[in-house]
């Protein structure tokens, strides 16, 4: 459920969001009405997992999230121990408001806060300090809420390799079920992009991103996190169910504005605008664009999304569902990579390994169709 509302823009971000509340009441109440127009896209499966993303969701009154899970709760299935994540900066988990989401139903937060260093957050233009970023930590947890995401990233230009070794020995020192790290990319319309090219600040430097994430992989193995996909590591049991099933090809179902949603065979996506959301919703249908995936898309994608996992990618699977020919061709595609070491062949499983992982949107790349 995309909640597309945030205090202030940062500077790397390009994701659909509005620093405007003025629409805020029209948007939940729009989105309570595809809630019960597509109780049927999922084809009444039990729905395990429900994700507030954004934006930032816990910008919402708590009246706001109660009425949407409540409609979720009326209109689908939801299972009994459903993972319901609601994505929040650290300016808004005070202890009360944590509290109040946990008797809501919320029992997992994924927290943006990307450093713990003040210039550093001054520099992404985040709306939360550096106190903040770990007051939030220590909130959650004083209101029973101890399964816990948060969001850090490495190879920005003022990130030190010794401040990115202080970042994550914080996250390991309050023991976070979960982390999810990602480099500094440069996406074109942002305030980032504009600032590097008028070369007000510095580019993004490729080895010491690099360096960084190796470095990354090393700390959080040796302090007992499973790296079970590319950018997320958790502690045994606490992997993110939610976004496991992307990477499992699961059905899902996106409300909101820019939301996607994926059948298995084909994937749709609302109209990233506010305005024309609310009023197609309104008069009675969803402003949004469709894609049939064909058989070698979906081969694809069963590739790129395996391989970003610590299971890798299953060769007696992609022979069962794509038959012997693409598998011959996929495991003669990987030798390149297993004699450089950049991937390990074990047991019909083809894993990247830590400089695997380096490459791992290209390696996808080479072995589609």
């Amino acid at each position: 459920m995309h909640i597309p509302f945030c205090k202030q823009a940062c500077t790397y971000c390009n994701f659909h969001f509005t620093t405007s509340l003025r629409h805020k009441d029209d948007l939940v109440k729009a989105i309570q009405k595809e809630i019960i127009a597509e109780k049927d896209y999922l084809r009444g499966e039990e729905v395990a997992t429900i994700y507030f993303g954004g934006g930032t969701p816990s910008i919402l009154e708590i009246s706001d999230l109660r009425f949407l899970i409540s409609d979720l709760n009326r209109h689908y299935p939801i299972a009994q121990d459903a993972e319901i994540t609601l994505e929040a900066n650290p300016d808004d988990v005070t202890k009360e408001k944590a509290g109040a989401w946990k008797e809501i139903g919320i029992n997992r937060l994924s927290i943006g806060i990307q450093s713990f260093f003040e210039e550093e957050l001054r520099w992404m233009n985040r709306a939360h300090n550096a106190e903040q970023a770990k007051a939030c930590i220590e909130n959650s947890y004083a209101a029973g809420i101890d399964n816990l995401n948060i969001d850090l990233i490495y190879g920005s230009p003022l990130l030190t390799d010794e401040m990115w070794k202080q970042n994550v020995d914080t996250a390991i020192g309050y023991d976070v079920t979960h982390l999810s790290c990602y480099a500094l990319t440069v996406e074109e319309k942002t305030p980032l992009h504009k600032n590097i090219s008028l070369q007000k600040t510095v580019d993004i430097d490729n080895d010491k991103q690099a360096r960084q994430f190796l470095q990354l992989m090393n700390w959080l193995r040796k302090a007992g996190y499973e790296h079970y996909e590319v950018s997320n590591f958790a502690k045994p049991g606490f992997r993110s169910r939610h976004n496991s099933s992307y990477w499992k090809g699961t059905s899902y179902l996106g409300l909101g504005p820019s939301a996607h949603s994926f059948n298995g065979s084909e994937r749709r996506w609302n109209i990233a605008n506010n305005n024309v959301y609310i009023n197609s919703i309104n008069e009675g249908f969803a402003e949004r664009e469709l894609e049939a995936l064909t058989p070698s898309q979906q081969l694809n994608e069963s590739i790129m999304i395996s391989l970003r996992t610590v299971e890798g990618i299953d060769l007696s699977k992609m022979q069962m569902h794509w038959g012997a020919k693409e598998r011959n061709r996929i495991e003669n595609d990987l030798t390149k990579y297993i004699q450089t070491g950049l991937i390990t062949l074990s047991n019909d499983h083809a894993q990247l390994t830590d400089e695997g992982m380096l490459r791992a949107d290209g390696i996808a790349a080479d072995l589609f169709v």
